[in-house]
C-alpha cells in the first residue's frame, strides 16, 4: 500500500530486525533526548496512526519530540517494509522478538536518554506486552497500553461500551464527532487489512493474557476511551485485568474521555499522549542518575478509574 508523507516532525525511517527490514516514523528533539518512545501501532493501522495528519494537535511524534522525546513508531512485522516478506504477518511472540532486534540497531546509532517507554495500541498493545515480557531492552522503564482489554466485550457488553450506532464509523470506532475531520478519508492511508496470521491470533489473546501479564515486571498504565466497544471495561473486568499483572512494579487503569478506539487519532489524542509522557517522565524521575546517591523509590500498587 502507499505509504502517507509524514509529518514536518517525522521522518522515515528503515531498521534491520536480523535481516528483516522494518519501517517506521522517527521524530528527535534537537538536543539529547530526554528518553525515547517506542510505538506500536494496532491492527489494521500503519505506523502513521502516531503521527494523524488529519489534524497538527493528534501527533504522538510531534508532542514528544517538542517536548523534547525521540519517539519512534514501527510499522510492525507484516506492515510496511516488512508486507512482502511476511504475505500473511506474524504472531505476537515472532514480532516481539523482530521488534527487539530492530530496536537493538536502533540504540545502536542513537541516544535513547534515561530511559525507554513501551507504548502500544489494540493488537500492537499486545505485542508490547508480549516484547516487555520477553525483555525488548534494558533500558525499559515502563509500559503504556491502550485500545487492549483481556475480555472482548462480545462476552457481555456492559452500559457505556456500547458499539457506534448506525450511521456512525464500524465498531470500534466510536461516533464520527470524536475524530478531526478527513482522519479515515480515502486517501490517508493509515488503515488497511490486518495479515491473516494477526487477525487469527488476535482471538486468543484472552487465552494468552495472564501468562503475559504475569511475566511483566515494569510499571504498566493502560488506558481505555470512554467509547471503546472491542474490549469490557467495566469496573468488574478492570479490576480483573489488573490482578493479572503479579510481577508489575505498579498497575494503572485509566478512563479517556471523548474517545473512541482510536485514541491517538482522535481529538483526545493530545490529552491522552500528554498523559502517557507524563507517565514516562514520572518514572524517568526514578531512575538513578550518574553519581546519584541511594536507589529509586520503590513504586506503589493501585487502580485510578
Amino acid at each position: 500500500m502507499p505509504l502517507t508523507p509524514p509529518s514536518r516532525a517525522a521522518a522515515r525511517v528503515t531498521l534491520d530486525a536480523g535481516g528483516l527490514a522494518l519501517s517506521g516514523l522517527l521524530a528527535e528533539p534537537p538536543g539529547e533526548p530526554r528518553g525515547t518512545v517506542l510505538a506500536l501501532h494496532g491492527g489494521g493501522t500503519t505506523a502513521g496512526y502516531f503521527d494523524g495528519r488529519a489534524h497538527p494537535s493528534v501527533s504522538l511524534l510531534a508532542l514528544g519530540a517538542r517536548l523534547g522525546f525521540t519517539v519512534l513508531a514501527l510499522d510492525r512485522p507484516g506492515y510496511g517494509a516488512s508486507a512482502p516478506h511476511l504475505p500473511d504477518g506474524a504472531d505476537r511472540t515472532e514480532q516481539a522478538d523482530l521488534i527487539r532486534a530492530a530496536f537493538a540497531d536502533f540504540a545502536a546509532r542513537h541516544a535513547l536518554g534515561d530511559g525507554v517507554l513501551l507504548l502500544g495500541h489494540s493488537f500492537g498493545g499486545q505485542v508490547a506486552l508480549t516484547a516487555a515480557a520477553r525483555g525488548l531492552h534494558e533500558r525499559l522503564v515502563g509500559l503504556d497500553v491502550s485500545g487492549c482489554g483481556h475480555r472482548h466485550a462480545s462476552d457481555q457488553v456492559p452500559e457505556g461500551c456500547r458499539p457506534a450506532g448506525p450511521g456512525e464509523p464500524r465498531s470500534p470506532w466510536g461516533p464520527p464527532s470524536l475524530y478531526p475531520p478527513g482522519t479515515f478519508a480515502a486517501g490517508v492511508d493509515l488503515m488497511c487489512d490486518p495479515p491473516a496470521v494477526e487477525a487469527a491470533q488476535a482471538a486468543r489473546w484472552p487465552r494468552d493474557f495472564p501468562a503475559v501479564a504475569a511475566r511483566t515486571t515494569v510499571p504498566v498504565r493502560l488506558t481505555f476511551a470512554e467509547h471503546e466497544a472491542s474490549w469490557r471495561h467495566d469496573a468488574e473486568a478492570l479490576a480483573q485485568l489488573s490482578a493479572h499483572f503479579t510481577a508489575a512494579e505498579r498497575v494503572q487503569v485509566v478512563r479517556q474521555p471523548a474517545a473512541g478506539h482510536h485514541i491517538s487519532l482522535g481529538w483526545a489524542a493530545a490529552s491522552y499522549h500528554r498523559r502517557a509522557l507524563a507517565f514516562f517522565e514520572d518514572l524517568l524521575c526514578r531512575v538513578p542518575r550518574a553519581g546519584a546517591a541511594g536507589a529509586p523509590a520503590p513504586h506503589g500498587a493501585g487502580l485510578a478509574l
